[in-house]
């Protein structure tokens, strides 16, 4: 049974439960950190399929995972959706610039923000995972 693992990077652990919690009902494997650093690291051991990524984190903020990951092949092609309090305004281009997929304030649209996770995954993987999605 694969389903889509996804990885949640935030320092707010309320926030970090709610989403695991809501993308498991949505049939998704999730794995939950706390900061940049460990985003890393986590990373190359759990090889997420969809990583989604704060910017305000201690030991190394989002901008700071977002370039880590593009220095390790493995990682670098991995999905990321930015989800922030931070205003759009100052970050969002930044954001896409620097390798993400897509960009969400908080507080975000439940429905938009996992129509989008299901985009991205299956750009990516295409559909080999939607398929193993459906039938896990």
């Amino acid at each position: 049974m694969n389903r889509a693992k996804i990885m949640v990077v935030d320092d707010d652990f309320d926030l970090r439960q709610a989403l695991s919690l809501r993308l498991r009902a949505n049939s998704f494997d999730t794995v939950n950190v706390c900061d940049g650093y460990s985003a890393i690291a986590m990373a190359q051991k759990e090889k997420p399929h969809l990583i989604i990524l704060d910017l305000g984190l201690p030991a190394g903020d989002g901008f700071a995972v977002l370039k880590n990951l593009q220095h390790f092949p493995a990682l670098a092609s991995i999905p990321v959706i930015v989800l922030t309090a931070r205003d759009p305004a100052a970050n969002e281009k930044r954001t896409l610039e620097s390798g993400a997929v897509a960009f969400f304030q908080k507080p975000f649209d439940n429905e938009e923000f996992m129509s989008v996770i299901r985009a991205s995954l299956h750009s990516r993987w295409g559909r080999e995972l939607s398929h193993r999605e459906q039938h896990a």
